[in-house]
């Protein structure tokens, strides 16, 4: 059986994660919590809204409603590296470069890894960000569809349209499509090649949550009462073809995603607080967590695939070792 090291922490988990091999848990209330030889915290913003892994996953970036941008090591002390007074920072992006993505309002920021900003200013609000894999395009997820911008040149964005509200974006780990999650309970994409349209429909709920296998064949989603994976890995990606579905459950939504790091399995975690494992291939499911207080929010595997940390809305975290 799946062994669990429970953390209590007080209020909503806004991402959990392994930086480092060290587990690391980012609340709404600005406080970073690490489980490293013991559990320590750090205070890194007034009130916390987005965090992402570093690209080169030695840090977790951090943005918050006071208008910084930080990065946490093991040190455990926040760096800034970027501060915009009385904004909200909603949404962060790292491009193998060391640049990353903010945004807030109507503007997404590109800090270069020479410390530089660059500003692009939007019509409408700035929804969500993701780099391509070499991390040269940028794309912003917005109303009526996704801007990509080439942040190192000069150029106009290419836009790609579809109308309604996306709220966040992701491109293929292959570089072939580009996914977003939309207001309406669906997710929309691009074939890039030729910006073909695709349409993945039919959820009961807002999609918050995805994560691609990792050669990106298959795009496993929260949403409904089961795990939705829809197949990429033909030349179509989805279209024409219908998802699995993994984990089903009558009672209870599926809040968070997170696939292995190696084998085809997927994660799995729901609004009652339960964490089950899925197999692509046979669908078969194991147990790994009984209910909780809250909803699970955020799951992450470490490298080898041999830990699973999570944290939901309600505080209650934690590390599942599933090799026991």
């Amino acid at each position: 059986m799946p062994t669990i090291a429970p953390l209590d922490l007080a209020g909503h988990c806004i991402d959990a994660r392994f930086i480092q091999e060290i587990p690391f848990f980012a609340l709404a209330d600005g406080t970073i919590h690490r489980l490293d030889n013991g559990h320590k915290t750090v205070e890194a913003h007034d009130g916390l809204l987005c965090a992402i892994p570093s690209y080169d996953g030695k840090s977790l970036l951090t943005g918050g409603e006071d208008g910084r941008i930080c990065s946490t090591g093991l040190n455990g002390v926040p760096q800034e590296l970027a501060n915009l007074p009385r904004k909200w920072m909603t949404a962060l992006a790292a491009a193998p470069s060391g640049a990353i993505a903010f945004a807030s309002g109507r503007s997404a920021w590109v800090r270069s890894a020479d410390g530089s900003l660059r500003e692009l200013a939007h019509e409408r609000s700035v929804e969500g960000l993701a780099f391509a894999p070499k991390g040269l395009r940028l794309a912003v997820a917005r109303y009526n569809g996704v801007s990509l911008h080439w942040p190192a040149t000069n150029s106009l964005p290419t836009e790609l349209e579809w109308k309604g509200a996306h709220v966040m974006a992701m491109f293929s780990p292959d570089n072939r499509f580009l996914v977003t999650s939309m207001q309406e309970n669906a997710l929309h994409g691009w074939r890039l090649d030729d910006n073909r349209h695709m349409r993945m429909t039919g959820y009961p709920n807002k999609v918050k949550s995805w994560s691609w296998s990792p050669k990106g064949k298959w795009l496993a989603t929260a949403g409904a009462p089961a795990a939705i994976v829809w197949p990429f890995s033909g030349k179509d990606g989805p279209m024409g073809k219908g998802p699995l579905e993994l984990g089903t459950r009558g009672d209870s939504a599926v809040t968070s995603v997170s696939c292995h790091p190696i084998e085809d399995i997927v994660a799995i975690g729901y609004s009652d607080g339960m964490i089950l494992v899925g197999r692509f291939g046979d669908q078969k499911e194991v147990l790994l967590r009984r209910q909780g207080k809250g909803p699970i929010s955020s799951m992450s595997w470490d490298r080898t695939g041999h830990r699973l940390v999570f944290g939901s809305e309600a505080g209650d975290c934690g590390v599942i070792d599933i090799t026991v």
